[in-house]
């Protein structure tokens, strides 16, 4: 089974956190989506000849798009693939482009699941973020969404400066109170080349607190948990049956497809990744090139990502997946964080503690193999 990934590379305004790839004009955006079609004609062969479980529209602002081109996208891609009848199809979406219609025409063009980014109940934080909705929006696209989808996520960002616990108990009560079965929740990271960086290098901004930031995820961990909610992955979190297939996908390794600019691909053996320039995407497609670069993964590569994926996971690194060759070794290394109890040995698998998902990437930094 594989995935293919469609990033829709235009945004109604920048918020200040985001590094995403996108543009804030529609101009160009009937040249691009020829140029995404015709890209993936070119790569009808890429995944190989497998079936197809789960499409996946990010960006960006996928909800930008006409349901019509949204229809026409999922037509060309069921012609050129071998797309499961019963495939998972999500599509991202902002509480600013919800309507009766709207949410009507994506169900009828083929979504089942909507990804909906809320953020936050609090308009100062929604300001603070520069989102281009406001609270009583957020909450209306809930109410929009559940007449229509069973299969929704939304999602929340904690550790912004001045967030309190009380109002980030009251961002998570509200999502678990609307009956959403899915939450993916983000710590505030401050990224290169972002407005958020720029205003706390000038003093506009207060910077990230990194002992709020902790706090806040251990609380939002034992509330979800009381919940009935699964914490199958560092930032996601389903009921029973709700996990996200296509990013399990992603942790599990298996092959993917990503069309668009900056949208990245794997095949088992490597990544690739496309240009992340809209003009020079199009113009490239318009001459029969996929404009992208290729990295070929050695094995130590391989193990190195497995290792930083499934690291991440309910179920964890399962020993038998690395081989004779790096298990005692790595059983090896893991020793001083069992010893800390930030890791467990059970099963077969190793796994993070709720203390040791805080230190999950410098865990499997430690981990690696060179």
């Amino acid at each position: 089974m594989a995935g293919i990934y469609l990033h829709i590379p235009f945004c109604r305004q920048a918020c200040h956190y985001c590094n995403f790839h996108f543009a804030t004009s529609l101009q160009h955006k009937n040249e691009f989506l020829r140029a995404l079609l015709k890209e993936a004609a070119l790569q009808q062969d890429y995944l190989g000849g497998e079936v197809v479980e789960t499409i996946y529209f990010g960006g960006g602002t996928p909800s930008l798009l006409e349901t019509g081109e949204v229809r026409a996208i999922l037509l060309r891609l069921r012609e050129l693939f071998p797309v499961d009848p019963a495939a998972e199809i999500t599509l991202e979406a902002n509480p600013d482009d919800f309507s009766a219609d709207q949410v009507a025409g994506w169900r009828e063009a083929g979504i089942n699941r909507l990804s909906i980014g809320i953020q936050s109940f609090f308009d100062e934080d929604l300001r603070w973020m520069n989102r281009a909705h406001g609270a009583q929006q957020a909450r209306e696209s809930i109410r929009l969404a559940r007449s229509v989808f069973d299969n929704i996520t939304a999602d929340l960002i904690y550790g912004l400066p001045g967030l309190s616990n009380a109002r980030w108990q009251q961002n998570v009560e509200e999502l678990m109170q609307s009956g959403i079965p899915h939450l993916s929740c983000y710590a505030l990271t401050v990224e290169e080349k972002t407005p958020l960086l720029k205003r706390i290098r000038t003093g506009k901004a207060e910077p990230v607190n990194p002992d709020s930031q902790s706090e806040q995820f251990l609380l939002l961990m034992h509330w979800l948990e009381q919940a009935g909610f699964e914490h199958y992955e560092i930032s996601n979190f389903a009921k029973p049956g709700f996990r996200s297939r296509h990013n399990t996908s992603y942790w599990q390794g298996k092959r993917y497809l990503g069309l668009g600019p900056s949208a990245h691909s794997y095949d088992l053996s490597g990544r690739q990744w496309n240009i992340a320039n809209n003009q020079r995407y199009i113009e490239a497609l318009n001459a029969g090139i996929i404009p992208f670069e290729r990295e070929l993964l050695t094995p130590v590569q391989q193990i190195n990502e497995y290792i930083m994926t499934s690291l991440r996971t309910l179920e964890g690194i399962n020993l038998d997946q690395v081989g004779d060759l790096f298990r005692e070794s790595l059983l090896k290394k893991s020793q001083i964080y069992q010893s800390r109890g930030v890791l467990i040995a059970a099963e077969g698998c190793l796994r993070l503690t709720k203390e040791g998902k805080l230190l999950a990437d410098g865990i499997a930094a430690d981990l690696f193999f060179d």
